[in-house]
């Protein structure tokens, strides 16, 4: 049972830590190759559109997928809380408010991935459209 409780707390927790170190690289990544960029060197629309949305789906992905990682980290620890009221011999209610409380730990990793991730993917992407709409004005089409 320690085994699990470990999957949930640093393999559960751990991976959306993870997930979330990766996803905000890419956007400052992205953010200073937007700043950095030169719209005159692109003559095509979809070459502009190509490095424009490079990597960006890391971030989306990320923010789309973060919930269900924290609620799977919660649906395993009340089954993990149900599997130790079974087993018990008699019921502690801190052991169950242990229990429970992992398991919604879990959720609120995963929210708190999830809503900087879209805002940045949101954010991100409304630059893109702000360039590719001053690439068409600089070059015509």
């Amino acid at each position: 049972m320690k085994s699990l409780e470990a999957l949930i707390d640093y393999g559960i927790i751990g991976l959306l830590v993870v997930l979330s170190i990766w996803a905000f690289a890419v956007a400052t990544e992205r953010w200073i190759f937007y700043r950095r960029l030169n719209i005159a060197q692109f003559p095509s629309r979809q070459r502009l559109e190509i490095s424009l949305t490079k990597r960006l789906v890391i971030i989306g992905t990320v923010a789309a997928n973060a919930p269900y990682i924290g609620l799977l980290g919660t649906v395993l620890g009340i089954m993990l809380t149900f599997q130790n009221m079974g087993t018990a011999k008699t019921i502690s209610v801190s052991t169950i408010m242990v229990g429970l409380s992992l398991a919604l730990k879990a959720t609120a990793v995963g929210l708190l991935v999830a809503i900087p991730c879209v805002v940045m993917n949101n954010a991100l992407r409304r630059r893109v459209t702000e360039l590719l709409t001053e690439h068409q004005a600089i070059h015509g089409s």
